[in-house]
C-alpha cells in the first residue's frame, strides 16, 4: 500500500529569513494525523536567505542528518565541528545526550534551500558525533545509493537507529528497485523533479508511505527535470 502525502499539503511558516516546509508535525505546525512515520521524525524542507540562519541552540537524544540541495550550509557545535555542508554532500549530527550547534547561510548572495532531516534514536543518552561524508553524482545516478545505515555500510554515514537511507537521481527511463524485508516499511521523499514510485507519480516536495509492500521501485520519467529522491528503509 503507498499513502501519499502531497507537497502542498504540508505545513508551511515563513518568517522571511527562513521559508520552512514541514511534512510532519513541528513546532508551530501540529497536525495529530502527521506526527511522524515509525522512527521517521522530522522532514523539514528549509530556504534560508543569504547570510542568515538559526542562532545557537540545543538538541537531545536525536539523529540529525542535513541534505543541501543548493547553495552552502555552514555549521558550528559544541563538539568543535565547523564545517559547511554543500550539495552532494551527507551531514549527521548525533545529539545524544546533548549537544548545541547553529546552522545559517555560508553565502552573503544566495539562498541555501536543504532538508532537515530527524530520525528517533534506538537508544538515549549516548555521547554525542558528528560525521558528514560526500556522495557524487555518478554514484547516484540511476541507483538507490546507500548515504545512512546503522553499520556503516558502503561508506555511509552511520546512524544510531534501525534506519537505511538511500539517495538516487533518476532520468527517463532509468529505474532502481530497493527489496524489502517483511516487516520493513519505506518512505519517499521527493528533494526535486519528477519521479514514478511503484506506479504513482510524485513531483518536488510530495512523500509517501509505503507499508505492506515486497519493494519500492522508482523510476525517472519524461518530461522536465530529472527526478532526485530520498528513500527510508525503517522497521
Amino acid at each position: 500500500m503507498i499513502t501519499m502525502r502531497a507537497a502542498e499539503e504540508r505545513g508551511h511558516a515563513n518568517h522571511g529569513w527562513l521559508d520552512s516546509y514541514h511534512t510532519f508535525s513541528f513546532a508551530g505546525y501540529q497536525d495529530p494525523k502527521h506526527m511522524g512515520f515509525r522512527s521517521l521524525r522530522v522532514i523539514n524542507e528549509d530556504r534560508v536567505r543569504e547570510g542568515q540562519g538559526f542562532g545557537t541552540h540545543p538538541h537531545r537524544n536525536m539523529e540529525i542528518i542535513s541534505y543541501v540541495i543548493e547553495g552552502a550550509l555552514q555549521h558550528r557545535d559544541s563538539m568543535g565541528t565547523g564545517s559547511v555542508i554543500r550539495p552532494g554532500e551527507v551531514q549527521l549530527m548525533s545529539a545524544g545526550n546533548g549537544v548545541t550547534h547553529s546552522e545559517f547561510n555560508a553565502s552573503k548572495s544566495e539562498l541555501v534551500h536543504f532538508l532537515q532531516i530527524w530520525l528517533i534514536p534506538s537508544e538515549q543518552g549516548t555521547p554525542p558525533r558528528y560525521e558528514q561524508k560526500a556522495f557524487s553524482r555518478e554514484e547516484k545516478q540511476g541507483r538507490l545509493r546507500v548515504v545512512a545505515s546503522p553499520d556503516g555500510r558502503d561508506g555511509s554515514v552511520s546512524v544510531r537507529t534501525d534506519a537505511v537511507v538511500y539517495a538516487g537521481l533518476f532520468d527517463a527511463g532509468e529505474a532502481a528497485e530497493l527489496r524489502l524485508n517483511k516487516g520493513r516499511n519505506a518512505w519517499v521523499h521527493v528533494v526535486r523533479g519528477k519521479v514514478r514510485v511503484n506506479g504513482r507519480d510524485l513531483v518536488a516536495g510530495d512523500g509517501a508511505a509505503i507499508t505492506e509492500e515486497a519493494a519500492v521501485r522508482v523510476e525517472g520519467v519524461e518530461g522536465g527535470e530529472s527526478g532526485e529522491v530520498l528513500v527510508f528503509d525503517l522497521a
